[in-house]
């Protein structure tokens, strides 16, 4: 069978070696070799013109397809070489795609954090902007009683006035020294005025008169001197009622006691500073020891 296949591609490159020259073989010519070579075969070689141009031509085709397959190796390996790198290329763009697409996503999701804070924007500016149009009604409101009567524009600078309370005062209003100690509980008369926006706190007295009804803060700060036995403390009253102390004592060094709270007022309440009995205070020209209170909000 091999044989066969042989002479099958020996007789191939001699027909074509053959047209190359220009030369044709008839169909007669193809049967008389192919029965020469069966007598050939049968009788053993013979030297003849024939045999002699069969192994010349044989001898021809056989260097050619060699160098077919060389070329064609070469051509492979060629074409190996351009997909491998065609390959290395494809790759490194689907790298550069999935970076694409991820860099995409991330700013699509920095999109939608923007777009959902310009909505939250735009609904905080939307309530803002009914805030101010009722503000402005009401505002236009006012004007208009203002033109209608002069006893209601006097009514709301009183009101104005009232809401306005603030007062800050320490306990001397010149030179230093101790304040007690006292046997029994002595109202503190703090006589230097930092602040007495309306007026509501007496200096003379030590008492703050509430104008209006509302939430007031107080704020005791007090400082004492070291002393084994007597300490440093007051107390804060509303209306005869102990609210709040502010009470320290050390045999070794100052003290500086202090304490604060918020009250709901009434109008005419009154609130002041007693001094702790058989305790004592200290202030200078620093004003260490203050007694402050304002009004947070009306009620």
């Amino acid at each position: 069978m091999k044989t066969c296949g042989a002479l099958l591609v020996l007789l191939c490159c001699c027909l074509a070696e053959t047209q190359l020259r220009g030369e044709t073989i008839s169909e007669n010519d193809i049967t008389h070799q192919g029965r020469y070579g069966e007598a050939q075969r049968r009788n053993g070689p013979a030297h003849t013109p024939e045999a002699t141009a069969a192994a010349s031509t044989q001898q021809t085709c056989q260097p050619d397809i060699h160098t077919v397959l060389r070329e064609m190796n070469a051509v492979l390996a060629e074409q190996r070489v351009t997909l491998m790198y065609t390959k290395t290329q494809m790759e490194a763009m689907e790298t550069r795609m999935r970076a694409n697409e991820n860099k995409a996503e991330t700013m699509e999701t920095r999109l939608t954090a923007s777009e959902k804070t310009l909505e939250e924007q735009r609904v905080v500016n939307k309530e803002m902007k009914e805030k101010l149009e009722e503000q402005a009604a009401a505002v236009r409101a006012v004007g208009g009683s203002v033109n209608l009567t002069g006893s209601q524009v006097e009514e709301l600078r009183r009101e104005r006035e009232e809401r306005r309370v603030s007062f800050s005062a320490s306990l001397l209003a010149s030179g230093h020294g101790n304040t007690g100690p006292f046997s029994a509980p002595t109202t503190l008369v703090y006589r230097h005025i930092i602040t007495n926006i309306g007026n509501h706190y007496n200096p003379n007295t030590g008492i703050f008169t509430a104008p209006v009804r509302g939430v007031y803060h107080f704020v005791l700060f007090v400082i004492g001197e070291e002393h084994a036995s007597t300490p440093t403390g007051i107390i804060l009253y509303k209306n005869g009622e102990h609210v709040i102390i502010a009470y320290q004592r050390n045999p070794n060094q100052t003290v500086t006691p202090a304490n604060a709270a918020s009250l709901l007022l009434e109008v005419g309440d009154v609130v002041y500073v007693k001094l702790y009995p058989n305790a004592w205070v200290y202030d200078n020209q620093n004003h260490y020891t203050t007694f402050s209170g304002h009004l947070l909000f009306p009620m």
